[in-house]
């Protein structure tokens, strides 16, 4: 029986009365008032030149792939150690998938790998920022410039997340979030897509409409619209951004209280760590972190199973994460792994995700770091 769930999405009281608002306006489809509120805090949070909301982070992937235009045959840079999404956006478009290696200790992208895997049919690097920690995007954006490529940052787990004082989606040409109810803002299913130069943003608009400029016929600036690009049904609810809205509306609230609970599992394990009997996460100086997840490391793949099954038994749902997608059947037809998996497959199989969510108590923090050392001792 588990006493302490993996995950609890997050809701701090301000959604029923957002959502209630949304129902009495008889505007529930989208692009509404709270669509409208979402897409503002996240444009000042960010300093994004444009956000619009969509119905998943998968779906902002894939506006955005269809933003950079990519065609059959197109080589797109990636981490393999990612959610499906990140690779499946650009494989619809007929891109084959290039992994690097990771680096051990953010679990993100090498960036030092990156330019030797450019070939001339490169067109994109997708960074990845795992955990909520940015990847080296000072280095990514200099060889993205050298080779005339695009960066399309997946910050699915970056809300509330910087890189040198700029917000993790808003560095590269695009971004994309996730509201899934595992992130740290939850709307149930969704995303937002950031635009950060100008020239996309009315692209971007047609693309979200279904591929009509639907957007601009009810600004008034045309006086009836039609079908004028490539596009999908990317539009988020108007109920979902209204639940969405009561979280962002002041977003220190979640994440002051995360980090809280971040801080003191890294207080309580870190002995544990210093005895060589698990590691840490990583967190760069130039990186402030959104305490998205609180994983740990031990010693290879058998360990961490036994430690799973430990933790169960006590009460605590763990859980490991992403299976690298070069070794999946459709990672292999899609793509290739550039030069050698040093650390991609040997890192994931060692790491392991602690219980983390808002309003997690400080007693089942101890309960849960007491139950790790229980195992090591």
């Amino acid at each position: 029986m588990i006493r302490i769930p993996f995950n609890v999405p997050p809701y701090i009281g301000k959604e029923d009365k957002y959502l209630k608002q949304a129902i009495d306006s008889r505007k529930i489809c989208g692009d509404g008032e709270f669509t409208k509120r979402c897409n503002s805090k996240f444009e000042e949070i960010t300093g994004s030149n444009k956000v619009l909301m969509t119905t998943s982070g998968t779906s902002a992937l894939e506006m955005a792939a269809l933003l950079a235009d990519i065609k059959p045959g197109d080589e797109v840079i990636m981490p393999s150690y990612t959610f499906v999404s990140t690779a499946n956006a650009f494989v619809l478009r007929g891109a084959v998938i290039v992994f690097v290696d990771i680096r051990p200790d953010t679990m993100n992208i090498n960036e030092a790998l990156i330019e030797d895997a450019i070939t001339e049919k490169t067109k994109a690097i997708v960074p990845v920022h795992y955990g909520g920690i940015a990847c080296e995007m000072d280095t990514i954006r200099t060889i993205a410039k050298k080779h005339n490529l695009l960066v399309i940052e997946d910050a699915a787990q970056g809300v509330m997340s910087f890189y040198k004082g700029k917000a993790l989606g808003s560095i590269g040409d695009l971004g994309c979030y996730s509201f899934h109810e595992t992130k740290n803002y939850s709307m149930g299913e969704g995303g937002a897509i950031l635009i950060n130069n100008e020239k996309n943003v009315e692209r971007a608009e047609i693309i979200r409409e279904k591929g009509t400029n639907r957007t601009k016929f009810f600004r008034g600036q045309v006086d009836k619209y039609t079908w004028v690009d490539v596009g999908s049904s990317y539009l988020q609810s108007e109920l979902n951004c209204a639940y969405l809205y009561g979280q962002i509306e002041y977003p220190h609230i979640i994440n002051n209280d995360r980090l809280k609970s971040w801080k003191l599992y890294y207080k309580l394990l870190k002995p544990l760590a210093d005895e060589g009997k698990i590691e840490l996460p990583y967190i760069p100086q130039e990186c402030t972190h959104n305490a998205h997840m609180f994983y740990i490391k031990a010693k290879d793949l058998d360990e961490r199973s036994k430690l799973i099954s430990y933790l169960k038994d006590n009460g605590v749902g763990a859980v490991f994460h992403y299976i690298p997608l070069h070794t999946s059947p459709a990672g292999k037809q899609f793509g290739r792994f550039h030069g050698e998996d040093i650390y991609t497959t040997k890192e994931s199989e060692r790491l392991l995700r602690l219980p983390m969510y808002y309003g997690l108590k400080e007693n089942d923090i101890n309960y849960i770091v007491e139950k790790v050392y229980g195992f090591y001792r």
